[in-house]
C-alpha cells in the first residue's frame, strides 16, 4: 500500500478519536471504531480465521493490546483507585487540601489547588480522585478570589499530571512502566528529573498565573452555576496524619523496588490502603464499600485506558507507523538517540491519548535498540517518562475528557486553551530541557 495513503490512515483514524470523544463518545466504543477504520485503510486483515496464525489482523491485534495492559497493570490500577477512594471517605485527601487552603488562603489560590494536587498524585492518590476531592476546595477559592472558573481544570491538571506524574520517585505507573523494559528503577535519572520539575513548576505557575490575571483585567469574574458543590465544614483528620499513608506508598515503592521490581509498587499501595484506614476508619461506614466503589472506579479508568491501547497496537503494526518510527529514531541517530526516543514516545502516546498506554507500546520498540546503541537505561527512563506526559493530554485523553467535563463541568472551547498550555507545552519543555541535560553529561 502507498506510504501517503497509510499516514492518511494514521492521521484519519486519529482525528475521528479525537472528535469522538470531544463529541461525548465512550473510548471503550470510539476506540475500536477508529481502531477498525485504520485497519481497513491500512488493508489490515480482519479476523484471525483469515491470516496464518500470529499474523497481524484488526480483532486479534486489538484484543492482543487490549489484554496485555490489563495483565501486566490491572493490580496496580486496583490497588491505587482502592487506595484512593479510602483517602477519600476516610477525609485524610481532604484533610490535605483544606490545610493548604487555610494556610495559604485565597491570596495564593493557584499555589494552594496546584500544591494540594501535587501532594496527593506524589503521595499515590489516583489522578482522578484528585480532581474530585480538590474541585469542591478549588471552586470555593476561586469564588472567593472571584477568577473565572474555566481556569480550574488547567490548574487541577497542572497539579496532577505534569511535574509529579513523571518525576523521579513518583508512585504512578507513567513512572513504573519503563522498569520492566529497561532494568532501571523508580529515581533513574533523578538529578536531571529534579531540575526539571522545578523548570516545569515555575514555567506552569506562572504562565498559569499570568492566563488567570489576564482574563481578570478584561472582565472575567466567577460565574456561579446552579449545582455546584459546597465545600462542607465537617470534621476531618489532623492533615499531619493524612500525609502518613502517603509517605507509606512512596516509603515502600523506594525501598522495595531492588527485592520486587514492579511489585513493590502493589505491596506499596497495599500499605498505603491499610494504612489510611487504620488511621481514619472513624469516617468510614462500611470499608467493603468502599473498596468496591474503588473497583469500579478502576475497572472504568484500565477499561478505557486499555481500548486506546488496543487502537495503538493496530497503528503499531501499520506499515506507515513503522516506518515513521524507524524516521524518527534516524532523526536522533547515534549523536543523539534520546531525541529519537523522545519524538517517538511523544507520537505514539499522541495517537493513543494515553502516557502510559502509549510507554506499552513503544518501549519494547526502541528500548533495546538504544541500550544496544550504549544509551544510558537511567536517562532513557527519564527521558520516555517525561514525553509521555505531554502529548497525553490532547483533546481525546481520558484524564482531559474526565477532568474538564465531568469533574468540571466545563466545555473543551471554554477550558482546553489553558489545559494545553500546562499539560501539553509544559510538559513538552521539560521533556526538551532533560534531553539537553542528559546530552551534556548531567
Amino acid at each position: 500500500m502507498p506510504a501517503y495513503l497509510e499516514a492518511f490512515g494514521l492521521i484519519a483514524s486519529l482525528l475521528l478519536l479525537i472528535t469522538l470523544v470531544m463529541r461525548g463518545m465512550n473510548l471503550l466504543i470510539a476506540a475500536p471504531l477508529c481502531a477498525l477504520l485504520l485497519a481497513v485503510i491500512s488493508g489490515m486483515p480482519l479476523f484471525p480465521q483469515l491470516v496464518e496464525e500470529g499474523d497481524p489482523n484488526f480483532v486479534g491485534t486489538y484484543m492482543d493490546g487490549f489484554t496485555d495492559f490489563v495483565a501486566s497493570w490491572f493490580l496496580m490500577f486496583l490497588l491505587g483507585a482502592i487506595f484512593g477512594k479510602v483517602m477519600e471517605d476516610t477525609r485524610a485527601a481532604e484533610a490535605v487540601s483544606k490545610y493548604l487552603m487555610d494556610k495559604l488562603g485565597p491570596r495564593f489560590t493557584l499555589a494552594s489547588v496546584v500544591g494540594a494536587c501535587a501532594i496527593l498524585t506524589y503521595g499515590g492518590v489516583s489522578l482522578f480522585i484528585v480532581g474530585f476531592t480538590v474541585f469542591p476546595i478549588a471552586l470555593a477559592l476561586w469564588r472567593m478570589s472571584d477568577y473565572p472558573r474555566r481556569f480550574i481544570p488547567a490548574t487541577l491538571a497542572f497539579g496532577s499530571v505534569t511535574f509529579t506524574m513523571t518525576s523521579a520517585g513518583s508512585p504512578e505507573i507513567q513512572n513504573w512502566i519503563p522498569i520492566d523494559h529497561l532494568g532501571t528503577s523508580p529515581l533513574a535519572g533523578w538529578e536531571v528529573s529534579l531540575i526539571v520539575a522545578v523548570v516545569m513548576i515555575a514555567t506552569g505557575y506562572y504562565w498559569l498565573k499570568w492566563m488567570v490575571k489576564r482574563a481578570v483585567a478584561r472582565g472575567e469574574r466567577f460565574d456561579e452555576r446552579e449545582g455546584d458543590p459546597v465545600l462542607v465544614d465537617r470534621d476531618t483528620p489532623n492533615p499531619y496524619l493524612s500525609l502518613i499513608p502517603l509517605a507509606v506508598v512512596l516509603g515502600l515503592s523506594l525501598s522495595l523496588h531492588h527485592h520486587f521490581g514492579t511489585s513493590a509498587l502493589i505491596i506499596a499501595l497495599t500499605g498505603g490502603v491499610l494504612t489510611a484506614y487504620l488511621l481514619g476508619r472513624r469516617f468510614v461506614k462500611d470499608i467493603w464499600e468502599t473498596a468496591g466503589s474503588g473497583t469500579t472506579g478502576a475497572l472504568l479508568a484500565i477499561a478505557n485506558t486499555a481500548a486506546v491501547v488496543g487502537f495503538g497496537w493496530i497503528a503499531r503494526d501499520t506499515e506507515g507507523f513503522q516506518a515513521a518510527l524507524s524516521f524518527m529514531m534516524e532523526v536522533g541517530g547515534e549523536t543523539t538517540p534520546l531525541v529519537g526516543a523522545a519524538l517517538s514516545v511523544l507520537v505514539i502516546v499522541g495517537l493513543t491519548g494515553s502516557s502510559s498506554g502509549g510507554m506499552n507500546i513503544v518501549l519494547p520498540e526502541i528500548g533495546p535498540n538504544y541500550i544496544g546503541q550504549g544509551v544510558d537505561p537511567s536517562a532513557l527512563h527519564r527521558v520516555a517518562a517525561l514525553s509521555s506526559g505531554a502529548l497525553d493530554s490532547l483533546p481525546h485523553g481520558g484524564y482531559t475528557v474526565t477532568n474538564i467535563r465531568i469533574i468540571c463541568g466545563e466545555t473543551h472551547k471554554a477550558a482546553y486553551p489553558a489545559a494545553f498550555a500546562t499539560t501539553v507545552a509544559v510538559p513538552l519543555l521539560g521533556a526538551v530541557v532533560a534531553v539537553l541535560l542528559f546530552s551534556v553529561g548531567l
